[in-house]
């Protein structure tokens, strides 16, 4: 997800206030939206002369008096369709401190698809009434979500990823008043969004203008959570299910999403595979993929996301829930496939390299080079019938932690899965210098180019692929240009009742000059990146990227 925030403020006769917030929000140079909520003539002029005075001003006039949740769902769909991802909610009367709006943003930036709100600090201005109100409120926010995450629902001072809270707005009839704030944020929570809460100084002025009615407004807010009360308990599954194992729909780096299943349940496949033999475990392959296509939902939307990709290029009739179940099966058998590879149980029959003889040249020349990947097909298949089969050395780079308990069960299959089997967390120069000796010696390196880099420093570029903008890692590439080696592409497919192995030359020499270096990187990595595409096209079920790739 992009990050292209504007601010947005709901406004009803706060023409006294409005020009110093609008005035101090401008030093962020971003668009405003203005929702009049069909203010007085006095307002109207007061806005008028802030749109003269300001050119990033877009005022939005309702010509009745609807409510602020009204005027906010107003801005937020605009906003929107103006093509903003993000709106800062803050509002005119000049409670709420400007200075933070940096922090909100920087918060959102890292952070593209929570709702980050804000958690009021109070000085001594803030009337006792409406303080101790709000912890009534709070309570029932926190039986209402089975969570303390939402730390204040009632603060109008929030950063709203618009295409989640679009899409809410448009599905449910929201409430229209001063309960809106409280009412669309738990509703948010109930959807599995990430909420995160930032301080900030709240101060209210002795001559402010408030619009909260003690009798009507309490009286929608009581209303509200008594819905809300009850949609909880129609939620309860859900939700007691997401206390108990942390699940959320938030999408995070692949590194830190944690491995679904168990040691046990891999070890009890492996058992039927000893026992009976490969096409046994094969059918237990099929209640397995079934539980986790059923319950990793997370999964599940990312591969929904890729077929509808490959199907918008011709590659794939139009996705249902089978190809989503297809998609994850082929992956399952991937790695049944690779675990038969390092038991030796393959043989050369099962592979079919149509240019192994380029292959032949590299390794007789004495010098290494290096082979860029990727998650498409069985990369792993090929390593290990290299690696029982001839004196190649082929030293496998895989980041840190990644698949840690199948490489496990890889290993006991075959002690020599560990030996050239490199984790890194990033590229730096001792890693440049440890693969160098190994370049010296004539041995290959691979390393797959479709996964960025675990670490918070990690360097990417993006390219378009699949029709969206996805990030790739500069990794590969930089480390092949320190290393001045030959760099090839390797893709091993399945195809029929065979794997077939492309291999084809993508550069001599990997040139990164200094004056060009950013722009370099960005040809290298665009380029990779539509050759994995037409791969991709080609064995569209086999690219096992279970996570959200086009994330920001």
């Amino acid at each position: 997800m992009s990050f292209k925030p504007c601010l947005l403020i709901p406004i009803y006769n706060h023409k006294a206030t409005i020009g110093t917030t609008v005035e101090k929000l401008a030093d962020y140079n971003l668009d405003i939206f203005i929702v009049d909520d069909g203010s007085d003539d006095g307002t109207q002029a007061a806005l008028a002369r802030l749109k003269l005075h300001f050119s990033k001003i877009h005022i939005l006039r309702l010509e009745v008096n609807s409510g602020k949740g009204t005027a906010v769902m107003h801005g937020l769909l605009h906003a929107q369709q103006s093509g903003f991802s993000h709106a800062l909610q803050i509002d005119a009367d000049g409670q709420h401190n400007v200075d933070d709006v940096a922090q909100f943003l920087a918060e959102g930036e890292m952070h593209p698809n929570s709702i980050i709100c804000g958690k009021p600090i109070y000085d001594a201005s803030v009337p006792k009434a409406r303080l101790y109100g709000r912890y009534i409120t709070h309570f029932w926010v926190w039986v209402e979500t089975l969570s303390f995450t939402i730390e204040d629902s009632m603060c109008g001072f929030r950063l709203y990823p618009l295409a989640t809270t679009c899409a809410l707005i448009n599905d449910i009839d929201l409430p229209k008043r001063m309960d809106f704030d409280t009412a669309i944020v738990v509703r948010l929570a109930w959807r599995g969004a990430q909420i995160k809460n930032i301080p900030t100084r709240v101060t209210y002025s002795e001559d402010g203008l408030s619009h909260f009615n003690m009798l009507y407004d309490n009286l929608r807010i009581t209303k509200m959570h008594t819905r809300l009360c009850c949609g909880m308990f129609l939620r309860l599954p859900l939700l007691l299910w997401r206390k108990l194992f942390k699940t959320s729909s938030v999408d995070r780096h692949w590194s830190k999403s944690s491995e679904r299943g168990s040691i046990l349940g891999i070890r009890a496949l492996i058992f039927c595979y000893k026992l009976a033999g490969k096409r046994a475990a094969g059918i237990c392959l099929y209640p397995i993929v079934a539980y986790f296509f059923l319950f990793g939902r997370k999964a599940r939307l990312a591969s929904r996301d890729y077929l509808r990709r490959v199907h918008a290029l011709d590659a794939i009739p139009k996705p249902d829930w089978k190809a989503g179940f297809k998609h994850m099966l082929v992956f399952a058998q991937s790695g049944l496939e690779k675990f038969s590879a390092w038991a030796g149980d393959s043989n050369n029959e099962v592979i079919d390299f149509p240019n192994q003889e380029v292959l032949d040249r590299i390794l007789s020349s004495g010098r290494g080079a290096v082979l860029i990947g990727s998650h498409l097909g069985n990369l792993e298949l090929s390593r290990a019938l290299a690696t029982e089969n001839s004196d190649t050395i082929i030293n496998a780079v895989v980041y840190t932690e990644h698949a840690q308990r199948f490489n496990q069960i890889l290993t006991e299959a075959n002690k020599r899965f560990n030996i050239n089997l490199i984790q890194v967390a990033d590229f730096g120069v001792d890693t440049a210098i440890l693969f160098q000796e190994k370049i010296d010696r004539g041995e290959l390196i691979v390393i797959v180019g479709d996964r960025t880099p675990p670490a918070e420093n990690g360097r990417i570029c993006y390219a378009n692929f699949l029709g969206g903008s996805a990030a790739f890692a500069q990794g590969p590439l930089i480390l092949a240009s320190l290393l001045a080696c030959p760099v090839y592409l390797l893709f091993c497919l399945r195809e029929n009742e065979k794997y077939r192995i492309y291999f084809e030359h993508f550069a001599e020499h990997i040139k990164l000059p200094r004056h060009a270096r950013e722009s370099s990187l960005q040809t290298y990595i665009q380029r990779y990146a539509d050759r994995l595409q037409v791969y991709c096209l080609k064995a569209p079920y086999q690219w096992f990227n279970f996570y959200n790739f086009w994330q920001k």
